[in-house]
């Protein structure tokens, strides 16, 4: 699926890693989600990663996560636009 200005809901194991975490981060500058949202499923399965935008540039090509792809909020605005839902990503 896809979502514009998407919120955040911190997996499970971010939380119990960082309790301080909330449940919940609405849409807006600052989620960390960025301006866009491509979440990956395998089949019906959500995989719980994201290809996203994020507000923070520094952390795009880092470890900043719990494994989703960061990407400048231009950027992934622009693969947002090309990509189609049910499209196959692979990851080398």
């Amino acid at each position: 699926r896809k979502a514009e200005w998407p919120e955040w809901r911190p997996p499970a194991e971010m939380r119990a890693r960082a309790p301080e975490l909330p449940e919940l981060v609405p849409a807006g500058p600052f989620n960390p989600m960025g301006a866009r949202g491509i979440y990956l499923y395998q089949g019906s399965a959500d995989t719980l990663y994201r290809i996203h935008g994020t507000n923070e540039q520094s952390t795009v090509g880092g470890f900043a996560s719990s494994g989703c792809f960061r990407m400048s909020n231009a950027d992934v605005i622009d693969l947002y636009e090309r990509v189609k839902i049910g499209a196959t990503v692979v990851v080398k």
